[in-house]
């Protein structure tokens, strides 16, 4: 069960994931989600421009996340410690009340091819946004391209560990893993 969140975006969200677990994605309706959420469809379209916009929305607020990092790091940080900082200010977005809608998201996106190329879209603009700031740190080609490759798979890979049914570490905890993992692939006994 998808936790409801007091405003009426976040209302809107919670019921929209949960008739898409209930009757299926394509079955959905924005009639049915405003009706359900006890809204308008007038107000559904404030909040979103469509039923796909529910799971794809906060894109901006997305990438903060990983901004976040970057720009707190000191002047000098090598590559790998920025990919370290982002991927480390993304533990605060993907918390434990965050983990209930996050699995229940990534559902609906995988039974529907549309959804998961729309997804794979949204981790391209990562890779694109992490390059330009790494970039704009001075960070040289081709390292920076291969810093925010590395660190969108290093997420990827998080993300959905952490999503699985049996697990509760947090994101942070499988971030750490993970990286720890490709420290290993590249420094072997480091």
């Amino acid at each position: 069960m998808v936790r409801w969140q007091p405003g009426t975006r976040e209302r809107l969200q919670a019921t929209a994931m949960q008739l898409f677990a209930d009757q299926g994605y394509d079955a959905t309706t924005v009639a049915e989600i405003a009706r359900a959420a006890e809204v308008t469809e007038r107000t559904f379209f404030r909040h979103f421009a469509d039923k796909r916009e529910v799971l794809f929305a906060g894109q901006a607020d997305f990438l903060g996340v990983f901004t976040h990092g970057i720009d707190e790091a000191p002047a000098d940080a090598p590559a790998f410690e920025l990919v370290r900082r982002a991927l480390g200010s993304a533990g605060t977005y993907f918390d434990e009340e965050r983990r209930p809608f996050s699995r229940a998201r990534q559902a609906v996106i995988d039974g529907e091819s549309a959804l998961q190329e729309r997804e794979l879209g949204k981790l391209q603009t990562l890779k694109i946004h992490l390059g330009a700031l790494l970039r704009d740190r001075a960070v040289p080609e081709p390292t920076a391209t291969i810093a925010a490759e590395t660190a969108v798979t290093v997420f990827h890979l998080s993300f959905q560990q952490w999503i699985a049914p049996d697990e509760d570490r947090s994101f942070a905890e499988v971030v750490a893993e993970r990286l720890a993992a490709l420290t290993d692939l590249v420094h072997p006994g480091h």
